[in-house]
């Protein structure tokens, strides 16, 4: 449970300190000393993120790369970030502590909603390619908006990734994870083993037809 927020206009505080205040069901991220609060996910976000975070557990799982865990600490600002799916490769472990990664991860997801737009899309852009984030994506939950982009870094600049002729959105960070944007485009997302099955490769099915079978 959170203790209770000091009483001043602006919640400002050391990093330990926002470390022992925050509780597990607080919506907030640490900002140069400063505590920024957010709001909770709608429905179309949470689905978003839910969708999202089954197949890149399922992909990470079958291939072995990496993982899924929740929060970011970026030192060169400073700032402690909550993005909605933070992807830790296999050879950045050693900078994941038990529920956090320090310095840059390999992926980061952020699904976009109407009190989160100059956020993810402006400060956290620019914070985690100062940070040098391998690859960003912007998943939109917003109603009339259904982008979904992704960038990569070149040097210390986001580059944006393009969809290719097929329609899919291919990872640069992670060979053989896409989307369709097309999927977030209508009212309901596709169920998620349906939208794996398209997602894997052929060589990828198989693997994962072998794993089946085996168990």
């Amino acid at each position: 449970m959170a203790h209770p927020a000091p009483s001043t206009e602006k919640l400002r505080m050391t990093y330990e300190q926002y470390l022992q205040w925050k509780g597990e069901d607080t919506r907030a991220e640490w900002v140069e000393g400063e505590v920024v609060l957010t709001m909770p996910p709608g429905n179309r976000h949470q689905d978003i993120g839910s969708f999202l975070g089954t197949l890149l557990r399922f992909f990470l799982d079958l291939t072995g790369l990496g993982e899924v865990r929740p929060a970011l600490y970026l030192p060169k600002r400073p700032a402690s970030r909550e993005p909605d799916l933070v992807v830790v490769l296999q050879e950045n472990q050693p900078n994941l502590s038990e529920d956090r990664f320090t310095g840059a991860p390999d992926l980061l997801v952020e699904v976009v909603s109407e009190d989160s737009v100059r956020r993810d899309r402006v400060e956290k852009f620019l914070d985690y390619e100062r940070e040098g984030v391998r690859e960003y994506w912007l998943v939109e939950s917003r109603p009339a908006h259904h982008d979904v982009e992704a960038f990569a870094l070149e040097g210390e600049t986001y580059v944006p990734i393009e969809v290719d002729e097929e329609g899919w959105l291919q990872s640069r960070v992670l060979p053989g994870f896409r989307l369709k944007p097309a999927w977030f485009a209508g009212e309901s997302l596709p169920d998620s083993l349906t939208a794996l099955n398209k997602m894997l490769s052929p060589e990828l099915r198989a693997q994962l037809k072998r794993r089946l079978g085996a168990e």
